[in-house]
């Protein structure tokens, strides 16, 4: 069963994290995960340069450190870089000590301030411990883009039917994530709503 938005039980489980920006105003938060890729970065900046929005890079510590070009890039044109761990590990099948060391290896090349879960997944011992010194940030839409079996046009049509003021997306920065294909459709038809999108800057 997919889940386009977290269930109620994962606002009380982590009542610290982050999942939506509580607002009236019509403005929306890109964050995007597991990159940086040389296929698919550039590509999600070019975009996001065409109509002046920053986004949140939850970043692969693996994948940052063989491409620090890259990171350098996404810095310089002004977007944000998250912890998304070093090796993608599952909280639900890693120790908590297995797990709290990925993350400390990937700030290094990422953050040490800014976490989202791959896979959403964080026992609540990992929570305990992570959110001693990082802000952990979760999502609001979920719209199934690296999934190739959903297909491109459901993602967008999630996208386009679950938006609401204050929503954080995530997407993916992989060459096999349809987010370059759907991206640039999905911001024209945001903005012709009169929604705007702002730079998730979790830290003030």
């Amino acid at each position: 069963m997919r889940l386009f938005r977290p269930g109620f039980l994962a606002g009380c489980l982590y009542p610290e994290a982050l999942f939506r920006i509580k607002t009236t105003e019509k403005v929306l938060y890109l964050t995007f995960d597991d990159g940086p890729d040389k296929g698919s970065t550039p590509q999600l900046l070019d975009i996001l340069s065409r109509y002046s929005i920053k986004g949140l890079f939850f970043c692969s510590g693996n994948a940052a450190e063989m491409n620090p070009a890259l990171m350098k890039l996404l810095r310089s044109k002004g977007h944000l870089v998250g912890n998304h761990g070093y090796n993608h590990l599952d909280g639900w099948r890693t120790d908590p000590v297995t797990y709290n060391s990925d993350i400390i290896l990937a700030s290094g090349f990422t953050s040490a301030k800014i976490f989202r879960p791959p896979f959403g997944r964080l026992s609540l011992k990992q929570k305990s411990k992570v959110s001693e010194s990082y802000k952990i940030v979760f999502w609001d839409i979920m719209a199934y883009d690296f999934d190739l079996a959903f297909g491109r046009s459901r993602s967008l049509k999630v996208l386009k039917e679950k938006i609401r003021p204050g929503s954080i997306i995530v997407l993916h920065d992989k060459e096999s994530s349809c987010a370059n294909a759907i991206l640039e459709e999905f911001i024209v038809f945001a903005l012709n709503r009169e929604y705007r999108f702002e730079l998730l800057d979790v830290m003030g």
